[in-house]
Parts: C-alpha cells; sequence; structure tokens
C-alpha cells in the first residue's frame, strides 16, 4: 500500500527541550494511525510538524510523497485537521462559522454546510452561536470544519475531547467509515489507550518525544501479560500441588495464587480438574488479562520498575 504520510528523523527542539526527537513512521493510505503518549510527550508537536505549522529542528516530513513545508499550499486542499482546542468565531452560529469555512475552501457546494451539520449531529445547533455550544458540541463543530471539503486526509489530535460515551462511539464509526469505505487516511492522537485502540489498525507510542513502540492493533492481545487466579479453601496445599505438577505459581498483589504458565491460562479446566482431584476444588479461578492501560504504562516504564 503506498505510503500517504511519512516522518523521516523528524525532531522538534526548544533550548534544551526535545520535543519530538528522532521520529520515523509511515501511514499507508485508508489507514487509521493512532499516536498515543502521555500529555505532553509530543504528540501535539509531531502533528504541528505533519501540518507545516512549525519547522523542523531535523529530518522532514512528506505527505502524498510531498515535503510538508509552510509554502507547500496545494498540499492542504485534500488535508482536514483539527489541532487541541477547536477555535471557532465565537459570536457565529455553528451555520455561520461553517458557512466562512466553505467560503475559505472555495467548496461550491451551498449543501455542503447541511450536509457536514447532519454527519456531526448539528443540525439542533445550527443556529446556535459557537460561544454557547458545550464542549463537545464545539468538538464537532472542530471536526465538521475539517470534514467539510471532504478531504483524503484527516489529522486529528484529541478529536473526542469532551465528548460523553454516545459521542464517542458515533465519532469512532464516522472515521471507520470514512477510512473502510472512502479509503481516507487518518492520523489521530490520543492518551486513551483503550479508545485508540477501538478506532485504529496501528498505533505508535511515544514518550518523552520519541517512539518507542509501533504495534498492530491486532497484536495488542497477544502482548498483554496474562496469568489465571485462583483460590481454595488451603491455597498453601494448592501451592504446592500445583508446583510439582510444573506450574509455577506465586501469590498475587490481591492475594489470590496466580499461575502465568501459557497452558493453565489456555486450560484453565485442567487446573480445575487437578484441584479437585485433589480435594481442593477452587473457590475462584478466572483468567486475568493486563488491561490496555497497564500495558501502556508498563511499555514507557511507569509501574514501579515492573518489566
Amino acid at each position: 500500500m503506498d505510503e500517504v504520510i511519512l516522518t523521516r528523523n523528524v525532531s522538534k527542539y526548544y533550548g534544551k527541550v526535545r520535543a519530538v526527537d528522532g521520529i520515523s513512521l509511515s501511514v499507508r493510505k485508508g489507514e487509521i494511525y493512532g499516536c498515543i503518549g502521555l500529555n505532553g510527550a509530543g504528540k501535539t508537536t509531531m502533528i504541528r510538524l505533519l501540518l507545516g505549522m512549525i519547522h523542523p529542528t531535523a529530518g522532514a516530513s512528506f505527505v502524498c510523497g510531498k515535503q510538508v513545508h509552510s509554502g507547500n499550499h496545494d498540499l492542504w486542499k485534500n488535508i482536514g485537521y483539527l489541532v487541541e482546542t477547536p477555535h471557532s468565531y465565537p459570536d457565529l452560529t455553528v451555520r455561520e462559522n461553517l458557512e466562512i469555512v466553505r467560503r475559505l475552501r472555495f467548496i461550491s457546494d451551498k449543501k455542503s454546510v447541511d450536509a457536514v451539520m447532519n454527519k456531526l449531529q448539528l443540525g439542533p445547533y445550527a443556529e446556535r452561536k459557537a460561544k454557547h455550544l458545550s464542549l463537545g458540541n464545539a468538538q464537532r463543530l472542530g471536526l465538521a470544519k475539517a470534514l467539510l471539503h471532504n478531504p483524503e486526509i484527516l489529522i486529528l489530535d484529541e478529536p473526542t475531547n469532551g465528548m460523553d460515551p454516545a459521542g464517542i462511539v458515533e465519532i469512532r464509526n464516522l472515521l471507520r467509515t470514512l477510512a473502510s469505505d472512502h479509503g481516507v487516511t487518518i492520523f489521530i492522537s490520543s492518551h486513551i489507550l483503550g479508545e485508540i485502540s477501538k478506532l485504529t489498525t496501528r498505533i505508535g507510542i511515544i514518550h518523552e518525544g520519541r517512539l518507542i513502540q509501533e504495534v498492530d492493533t491486532n497484536q495488542l492481545d497477544r502482548l498483554r501479560r496474562k496469568r489465571l487466579l485462583l483460590n481454595t479453601f488451603d491455597n498453601i496445599a494448592a501451592q504446592a500441588l500445583l508446583r510439582t505438577q510444573g506450574y509455577p505459581v506465586n501469590v498475587s498483589e490481591e492475594g489470590t495464587l496466580e499461575v502465568t504458565s501459557q497452558h493453565a491460562i489456555d486450560h484453565p479446566e485442567a487446573i480445575s480438574t487437578l484441584l479437585v482431584q485433589a480435594g481442593l476444588p477452587p473457590t475462584l479461578l478466572r483468567v486475568d488479562e493486563e488491561s490496555l492501560e497497564s500495558y501502556f504504562l508498563r511499555v514507557i516504564g511507569m509501574l514501579g520498575g515492573v518489566k
């Protein structure tokens, strides 16, 4: 597949602060690439570099094979973007704000404003002044501006910020449809791994300005740690029994027995049978999977040294 977004060792320094430090990544056509990291990790700086809003200290970014720089105006015809807080004319209505964008984008179809309002569920707020919108609806207005010209590429910074759960699902489904049905390439940043994992096809983890891991979303399940948790009426005897059968057993922080053997995780019924036959029926038997947030924190080394 063709690379639509490409960076080569791109860096941005502010004095001694390395906001982005030698990042090389690529995003293919129709892909939803999630850039995730803590606040201050460099995600927004990365997006600003991709949009030519700031000049790199070193390296270069390319969109559709053309190098990004402030003077390359043709690039922006096919790009929609939302960076940090969406801006609007506060004393103008939703419709008026979008009408201004339509004219700036030289979009001749006057129905495009109504179409994008319907797509973002902004119809009921069409005549409401932007300054009276909730945070979630202000975010929808920002997304509407990004989508108004039906761009081939979307670059979005925290696009669901301030939205309620229903709104988040709605935007997730919209972005998926744009990518799968219309081939739109989407680069999206967030600090919420759980939400990004439901939307994206690939994730890049940025920490302290560096890209420290890239992973296909469908590989996340394999990478997350799993363990079998169990309790019996006599955990000391159960622990001894399992060890004699070759199962490594520890006591978890919760006080339950913890088995990390892959065979035990894949076949908890075998462990149950073994315990029952020994007169130690389990009162708890559960495969526990590392949460996405815990996985993320482990990757960036912030779980008290746990590796």
